[in-house]
């Protein structure tokens, strides 16, 4: 999927879920969805998990992890039920690894359901729309740090989160 398509399907569904709002509710989004959503301890290695059988499914992510890792973990789990589960298979498991430091494959990556996956997570918890009106709205100058620490606070994202985001959407020189 390009950029636009995933843009225009992840503002689809939060439209859909009526979670069209800031910050996005991604618990809501997940509900909605029927996908329940649970803290659990994963360990040092894995962010969270996609566990679906029957259709039904259930997203796990990591206690230990900060509240903005969390809903980009769950953004991310939703992502994969969206795009990517096989229709005719009665279970299927996505186990997401946490990485600490991301490296040119984690972005452009070796595994493209991954890749898509952190995009349409990053569109539903940013909405495209969204971010450039609360640029306009507050007059942000994006060279300043200050200004992309106020956007993922508004956007309840981690600073690496919005950043990429704001470099996915051309905002970023």
């Amino acid at each position: 999927m390009t950029n636009e398509e995933i843009d225009e399907q992840a503002e689809q569904t939060l439209r859909k879920t009526e979670a069209y709002r800031l910050p996005v509710p991604i618990e809501v989004v997940a509900h909605r969805l029927k996908l329940r959503t649970e803290a659990a301890a994963l360990g040092d290695s894995v962010s969270g998990m996609l566990v679906v059988e029957d259709n039904r499914g259930a997203i796990a992510y990591n206690s230990s992890h900060a509240r903005v890792r969390q809903r980009f973990t769950v953004a991310h789990e939703i992502a994969h039920f969206l795009l990517h589960l096989k229709k005719n298979r009665r279970s299927q498991l996505f186990i997401d690894r946490y990485v600490f430091r991301r490296d040119e494959n984690s972005a452009t990556g070796s595994d493209h359901e991954e890749v898509e996956a952190n995009r349409f997570g990053a569109a539903l918890l940013m909405p495209a729309a969204f971010v450039r009106k609360e640029i306009r709205k507050h007059e942000l100058d994006l060279d300043d740090e200050e200004a992309l620490t106020f956007l993922a606070r508004r956007f309840q994202v981690s600073t690496a989160a919005m950043t990429n985001r704001l470099n996915t959407l051309g905002l970023l020189r």
